[in-house]
């Protein structure tokens, strides 16, 4: 692991923190999670599986540290599950996760870029899928060779 730092995450109950132990994405893992990671969790566009997929990578930088003293990272959905309490808390790791990772994320960055982008893709799809639709409507309006 990279670069390892302790952060206390607040649980749902506004009370209780729960320490998990960040790294540093490596170069390849890190732009694959950052690439797929927005688009695939973008409603009606991204698909549920790619975009858990992207998750248990990114949480396979995630480690707990047991009693023990043995540090595990949470690389498996039934890991997550047994080391995250909640959703909320999952979301509370990603969004510290992106922070951690991505300069470009830091202080408040990651909501602003995902709600420009949320912002912008509809114009984006508009530009792209205008051109297929007028070529097939025009396929539409000439007459069969039959």
């Amino acid at each position: 692991m990279i670069d390892e730092k302790e952060f206390s995450i607040l649980l749902d109950d506004g009370v209780t923190y729960k320490t998990y132990i960040f790294s540093k994405f490596p170069a390849t893992s890190g732009r694959e999670i950052i690439c797929k990671y927005p688009l695939s969790s973008l409603p009606k566009v991204g698909d549920y599986e790619s975009n858990k997929e992207t998750m248990l990578k990114l949480m396979s930088f995630v480690q707990v540290q047991l009693d023990s003293g043995l540090k595990i990272s949470l690389s498996t959905q039934s890991l997550v599950d047994n080391h995250v309490p909640s959703w909320e808390t999952l979301m509370k790791i990603e969004r510290s996760m992106l922070e951690y990772n991505c300069s470009f994320f830091r202080n408040g960055w990651v909501s602003n870029f995902l709600e420009d982008l949320a912002e912008k893709l509809p114009d984006w799809i508009t530009k792209m899928l205008m051109p297929l639709l007028q070529k097939l409507s025009t396929m539409e309006q000439r007459p069969g060779t039959n």
